[in-house]
């Protein structure tokens, strides 16, 4: 492809080649082009004048990025990318190259993706995992939350500097408290560190397990997405209306499979004691108090219990 400068240097026009002679000279004057001059002596402007469309580029799209309107409306050629210019020698022959680099504003999104990419959710409102953190207002809003919330934060530290083990929480209150907003940040800390998360909203997944029973497929994946995640949140669990076969051989197999293994959370309105009352009713067969001790058995053992004291937050502004 013409250089910028080879294609108004072919035009008869005067107009358009004194129009191309003051590009020129203009680009030649930028700071940017002077200084890259400076730094690389090696590269004579006759070199740099094969390179004029470049240059402007280099030019323009430093200024469009000192005055940066956002990524979403970045109007550089390649959004959020600036044009960055590097000399090197091929064949004895230093030249002018240019890459593509990211800038900043690109940068955090794409950590912000990967991030999301570690978080999966089925049946939580998708607005709670991308809402945003900000942890002074997780501290302040409510000071009854101050314990429970200082334990969340030093749960994340302590796997920040030892890794995971077995052990998860079980995070118990009334409505409103905040319990899913706390799992879904430490959800989102936790994926900074590298570390695979599924949330899971208890209600409408034994509702979907009654849809996709005969689907073995689908049903398969998903249970194996919660039993191989790094971090797995049941949450507002005592709220569903079980059935035996989603009791026993689906969240049953999901607990059996990770105690010991991975770390599985909870959210729930209920007491542990509580929960275990829950567990022993289905729809079906009523009450079966040894099927509801057995799946305890999976669950207390490996949980830390942190009560959340506060004010129902519904329909509050965060």
């Amino acid at each position: 492809m013409e250089s910028m400068g080879e294609v108004l240097r072919s035009m008869n026009n005067s107009a358009l080649r004194q129009r191309s002679r003051d590009l020129e000279q203009g680009l030649f004057n930028n700071p940017l082009v002077k200084q890259l001059q400076a730094d690389h002596p090696e590269l004579d402007e006759s070199r740099l004048r094969l390179h004029l469309s470049r240059l402007y580029q280099y030019v323009e799209e430093d200024r469009h990025c000192k005055n940066c309107p956002g990524l979403e409306n970045c109007p550089n050629d390649f959004q959020g990318h600036y044009s960055k210019l590097t000399v090197e020698t091929v064949n004895g022959i230093p030249d002018l190259y240019e890459r593509k680099t990211p800038c900043k504003l690109k940068i955090a999104q794409d950590n912000q993706d990967n991030i999301r990419k570690r978080i999966r959710s089925f049946y939580v409102d998708e607005r709670v995992l991308n809402g945003g953190y900000d942890e002074m207002d997780i501290m302040g809003k409510d000071p009854r939350r101050a314990s429970a919330v200082n334990r969340i934060f030093d749960y994340i530290a302590t796997v920040r500097a030892e890794g995971l083990t077995s052990r998860g929480i079980y995070l118990q209150g009334s409505f409103g408290t905040g319990k899913t907003f706390l799992m879904c940040y430490l959800l989102h800390e936790l994926a900074i560190a590298g570390h695979s998360g599924v949330i899971v909203y208890m209600p409408d997944f034994i509702e979907e397990l009654k849809l996709i029973m005969m689907d073995n497929q689908k049903l398969k994946e998903m249970v194996d997405t919660m039993k191989n995640c790094d971090l797995l949140i049941f949450d507002d669990i005592g709220a569903e209306n079980l059935n035996p076969w989603a009791r026993d051989h689906v969240l049953g197999a999901i607990l059996n499979y990770r105690m010991n293994r991975k770390p599985t959370f909870y959210t729930s309105n209920y007491p542990l004691d509580g929960l275990e009352k829950h567990l022993s009713m289905t729809s079906k067969d009523g009450e079966e108090v040894y099927k509801g001790q057995r799946l305890m058995d999976r669950i207390a053992p490996f949980v830390d219990v942190i009560p959340l004291h506060g004010d129902n937050q519904r329909g509050t502004v965060r």
